[in-house]
């Protein structure tokens, strides 16, 4: 059975994205480059919502990845190793491989896919990550902080929600990014 687990990029005041939508503040170096890399080499199905697709999608083109460094260039492999499900209600096609679309979010059939798998999960995407941690199905979350506050924008974890969780590790990066990574013990 997979764990489904939770993986963003997070200001030190919780957003995935600014008040503008930029994310540019969470742009990784090469060192943070290898730990996601190391991070996703065991990701074997990776759920997103229709932005954080469109976002990620990037990694199919070999175009823009030619003068890349090695570490970025190996993340395009990893990610494209990965199935990947979409759930979006007006995303008419995907042009990803190994990619398919769901029109909603069925919370019994995320379940059923953890307990097939053989590999872990992610899950991505504010929208979406935050109906899986209100439906219990995230069980770990690591979280990415970036040594940056935005005052506002796209919340990277779920308004109105609490949860316990249980450390599992961290780490300080030379950039001043720190890596946390958590157990979530669930509601109370």
């Amino acid at each position: 059975m997979g764990k489904l687990i939770y993986a963003a990029n997070t200001s030190l005041d919780g957003y995935l994205e600014d008040e503008t939508g930029a994310f540019d503040w969470s742009v990784p170096d090469e060192d943070v480059h290898a730990f996601w890399n190391e991070h996703e080499r065991h990701i074997g199905t990776s759920l997103y919502g229709r932005r954080m697709y469109e976002t990620m999608r990037v990694w199919e083109d070999d175009e823009w990845l030619a003068g890349e460094p090695a570490v970025v260039r190996e993340y395009a492999g990893i990610w494209r190793d990965a199935d990947k499900v979409v759930y979006s209600s007006t995303l008419d096609d995907v042009s990803t491989a190994r990619t398919r679309i769901e029109r909603q979010f069925e919370p019994e059939a995320v379940r059923r896919l953890k307990e097939a798998s053989g590999a872990d999960l992610s899950i991505g995407g504010a929208t979406i990550g935050a109906e899986a941690f209100r439906h219990g199905l995230v069980d770990e979350c690591v979280l990415l902080l970036c040594p940056v506050t935005v005052g506002g924008g796209k919340p990277a974890l779920p308004r109105g929600l609490r949860l316990d969780l249980e450390l599992r590790d961290e780490r300080r990066f030379r950039n001043g990014a720190v890596y946390v990574h958590y157990a979530v013990l669930g509601p109370t």
